[in-house]
């Protein structure tokens, strides 16, 4: 079972799921140590994400076992849907304050494409309300944390916060997200204009135009708060999810095949591997530690994008980053070699951003000593 795991990790998950553009989407990755908190903190603690107002968006995590700050806070008891981390705003109070997350993606997104969005909410124990009415604004630029025009703290009014485009989705079932106990997926299909960096989330709608219900809770406050986790964008045309290699049945990987990994990443032109990574890699160290007649190699590739001399490097410096962490865990460094071919081994064309996305890869062989 432990084999058939590792290839469905490594194989099949990477067919069947493009590549998530959010950067630490779990909100895993964290500026300072973990564990240290403060009410209000995820603008200051969570590394790739903002808020685009005054606001005071919060941030949990489940190693703490400070009140307020871990499973158990101010508003309720809540599990993480993945990982240790979950993000938590007021999405609706009598004052029309609001509180939004505000994401960066790995690339702008491709004019034309079709992508997904995807993420979690929950809604707090000691809510009042709860809405369906929860938008995902697409913008062009980043959103500065703090406008005259609404107060600061007050709901967003996209077309007087930023000059640059932008455009507002929302989810098109008619249902309230009113779930207590349970994470509610959140999703919608949208085409991509060609200018998308960043997105925010929450309720940009003043208080008479927002649909809320009311359930029950035992605050004498009136407001809705929510729990935010996983969030994904990913692309649904067919060229990103197609299989580079045929779905794999068999109990094992097998040694002398190319295998590309689903979930190493890393920020534009650097080679720290990111939070997301680490699942993927720690299964592979186990599996290398159960079978110790196994070597490995490791590729890394670019795309097109840059100089050849550059590319070439920073292939090189990735493939290294997944070997010294392999290393770090404990794997003998007589069994594995690393090699960067930057951009001249490509498995799709770069004419594209889709392709160019396929082309940024790491990949991994074994090898029978």
């Amino acid at each position: 079972m432990k084999q058939l795991t590792i290839v469905y990790l490594f194989v099949f998950s990477s067919i069947l799921a493009a590549q998530n553009l959010v950067l630490n989407p779990s909100f895993e990755t964290q500026k300072t140590d973990r564990c240290v908190f403060y009410i209000g903190g995820f603008n200051n603690r969570v590394t790739e994400w903002s808020i685009p107002n005054m606001a005071s968006t919060d941030f949990f995590d489940a190693c703490s076992e400070s009140e307020n700050t871990g499973l158990k806070n101010y508003n309720g008891y809540q599990k993480p849907k993945t990982g240790n981390a979950y993000a938590g705003i007021y999405a609706y109070t009598d004052k029309n304050y609001r509180e939004y997350v505000q994401g960066k993606l790995l690339t702008p997104l491709t004019r034309g494409r079709r992508y997904k969005m995807t993420f979690y909410l929950s809604l707090a124990d000691k809510s009042s309300y709860a809405l369906k009415d929860i938008q995902v604004l697409m913008t062009e630029e980043r959103l500065k944390p703090c406008y005259k025009s609404n107060g600061c703290k007050k709901v967003i009014q996209p077309s007087k916060v930023t000059k640059k485009q932008f455009k507002m989705y929302s989810k098109a079932e008619d249902i309230y997200f009113s779930s207590k106990e349970q994470w509610m997926k959140y999703s919608f299909e949208f085409i991509a204009q060609g200018y998308e960096n960043y997105f925010s989330i929450g309720n940009f709608y003043k208080n008479p135009r927002t649909q809320k219900q009311k359930v029950l809770s035992t605050s004498t406050l009136f407001f809705s708060y929510y729990y935010i986790d996983e969030v994904s964008l990913k692309s649904m045309e067919a060229e990103d999810v197609e299989a580079i290699e045929e779905v794999i049945t068999e109990p094992e990987i097998k040694t002398d095949r190319v295998y590309t990994f689903k979930n190493v990443l890393f920020n534009f032109d650097k080679a720290e591997l990111l939070e997301d990574s680490i699942d993927e890699l720690n299964e592979l160290y186990q599996y290398l530690n159960e079978h110790p007649s196994l070597n490995i190699e490791i590729y890394g590739h670019t795309d097109s994008e840059g100089l050849d001399k550059r590319n070439k490097e920073l292939s090189e410096e990735r493939a290294k980053a997944v070997v010294d962490y392999l290393i770090s865990r404990g794997l003998d460094l007589k069994r594995i070699k690393f090699f960067g071919y930057g951009s001249s081994k490509p498995i799709k064309s770069n004419n594209s951003e889709a392709g160019r996305q396929l082309n940024r890869r790491v990949e991994f062989k074994l090898i029978e000593n």
